[in-house]
């Protein structure tokens, strides 16, 4: 019994990891038709973007005064405490940015937008679209999708900058590293487009992982609150997943 139930979980799994991308072939093809809903995508934008700024801001100031303070110390064990600013942008731009920003990203906007489309299943207001002859997916999940997409990176550089300011608060202001010692090693050893946009590229696919998984589950959710609340569940669960795993692989392409 314990064998057959280990073996439905798996196939469950499975289903469920192609019907998602399945899912997501039916957002691509259905983004000529989301043009038409263009200020939905906007108001898409501004609340799982704009919204998410605070959280973010905070998030990487103090990511980067905990990192300058942790490398800091690290670093003075073998005397190389100048170049304190370059490791930090590297860090940042390279792996924390991207990562945590996508998790506090899937924790805020995903479950929000899990919930939202789950509850429009739950009091039916996907099948009236229906009936008015709304397409749900052009109207609903595709803008959610795309706003997902186009704030992740956007986010995640703001992650960057606050941690980066918040790293020099902590080495310059506290630690009494040079100011130009800081800025100058990190200028001169990070580069735009292997640690910068590589970094950006994994935001972009973070922030398309996310929003698909947020979507499908909530446009998939049962309608009831126990089923809503499942999907917000599993969003979280599988979006941090899927973010680690991807980041190990996107890592590994991207050396």
């Amino acid at each position: 019994m314990k064998r057959l139930n280990k073996h439905s979980a798996i196939v469950d799994a499975c289903y469920e990891i192609g019907a998602t991308g399945w899912f997501l072939v039916v957002l691509l093809v259905a983004i000529p038709r989301s043009l038409r809903y263009l200020r939905e995508t906007i108001r898409q934008i501004w609340f799982v973007g704009a919204k998410s700024l605070i959280i973010i801001m905070i998030s990487g100031l103090f990511v980067g005064m905990v990192l300058s303070l942790q490398l800091y110390y690290t670093l003075s064990i073998f005397g190389g405490t100048s170049a304190l600013g370059t490791v930090v942008a590297l860090s940042l731009y390279r792996e924390l940015g991207p990562v945590v920003t996508a998790l506090l990203f899937a924790g805020r906007a995903g479950t929000s937008i899990t919930a939202e489309i789950g509850l429009m299943r739950a009091t039916d207001q996907l099948s009236a679209m229906e009936l008015m002859a709304v397409d749900p997916i052009a109207f609903v999940a595709t803008p959610r999708f795309l706003a997902g997409l186009i704030s992740m990176p956007l986010l995640v550089a703001v992650f960057n900058m606050m941690g980066l300011f918040g790293g020099h608060l902590v080495g310059v202001n506290w630690l009494g590293i040079d100011n130009g010692t800081f800025w100058s090693n990190m200028t001169s050893n990070v580069n735009v487009w292997t640690d910068v946009i590589n970094g950006e590229w994994k935001a972009f696919v973070f922030g398309a992982a996310i929003s698909l998984i947020a979507v499908f589950q909530g446009y998939n959710a049962p309608p009831t609150s126990e089923g809503v609340a499942n999907a917000t569940t599993r969003t979280v669960v599988w979006a941090s997943i899927v973010i680690l795993a991807l980041d190990f692989v996107m890592t590994a392409f991207l050396m």
